[in-house]
């Protein structure tokens, strides 16, 4: 029997109490502590209403004030992969079987972002975050939408707590094992050589786990290693809602949706 992420969070609670619906802003507040950049919030700079003023020499000379046309095209890219991905709407539906539906229009924005990321998951409002100037095709936006879906599922069903670099890392675990990684994607980005095909998929799922966890949160590397070595066996194992790792180029993700009412999740 694999574990899953209930395994290394508090287990005292039974599964109705896991389920958790957060509405608003403040029922989230205690989730994040004070302090910007140790939190990774400098990342998308409109969270905290920095969005930047232009004048007519910003438009005209300096190529700037794009913002309008790359967000109409994020917000359509978002609209098509709601209407067409099958792991976004396996995604949603079992965040609504488990008690937390997704509004579009409260749940998702686009917006400018540090083009360090191209994602993320804001617990405070409640919110995935899609990067309209980096996450410009549809298939980087269907990959966000998954990966920060993976995060809010997380956080509705098990009470996850992103003070906590356990948590965290265990969920970028998940989200990497479950929206990313495949053999060919690890190999193409040298995480490992053609040879070593047994192990390519976990070391790529630790390499992009480790990676976002250095990128939200001020912490050395060594800490950061450790703390997804910790929980890697039972993250890793550990395959709601999805049911499967995605391959790529396969069927995968047409299975996965076909099957997720077997899981009770019925997928929209």
């Amino acid at each position: 029997m694999t574990a899953s992420l209930e395994d290394i969070l508090n287990d005292k609670t039974n599964a109705t109490d896991k389920k958790i619906k957060p509405e608003s802003p403040k029922d989230n507040k205690e989730n994040i502590p004070e302090g910007g950049t140790e939190w990774g919030y400098d990342l998308y700079p409109e969270r905290r209403g920095n969005k930047a003023s232009l004048g007519v020499t910003d438009v005209l000379f300096k190529g700037k004030g794009r913002e309008n046309i790359d967000k109409i095209k994020c917000e359509r890219n978002v609209y098509k992969c709601i209407k067409e991905s099958p792991l976004v709407k396996l995604m949603m539906g079992a965040l609504k079987s488990s008690g937390c539906q997704l509004d579009i229009r409260r749940h998702i924005a686009c917006e400018e972002c540090s083009y360090t990321v191209s994602g993320g998951y804001d617990p405070v409002l409640n919110q995935i975050v899609v990067c309209q100037n980096v996450a410009t095709r549809k298939g980087m936006v269907q990959g966000v939408l998954t990966h920060e879906m993976i995060h809010m599922f997380d956080y509705c069903r098990n009470k996850l707590d992103f003070k906590n670099i356990d948590h965290l890392a265990c969920t970028e675990i998940r989200a990497a094992n479950l929206a990313h990684c495949s053999f060919l994607s690890a190999w193409m980005e040298g995480e490992v050589s053609a040879f070593d095909f047994k192990e390519a998929h976990q070391n790529c799922v630790k390499s992009k786990a480790l990676q976002s966890v250095l990128a939200v949160r001020n912490v050395s590397k060594l800490e950061a290693i450790d703390a997804v070595e910790r929980v890697f066996s039972k993250c890793y194992n550990d395959l709601e809602p999805i049911g499967r790792r995605i391959r790529r180029n396969s069927e995968d993700m047409f299975k996965a949706y076909a099957e997720g009412h077997y899981y009770g999740y019925d997928p929209l």
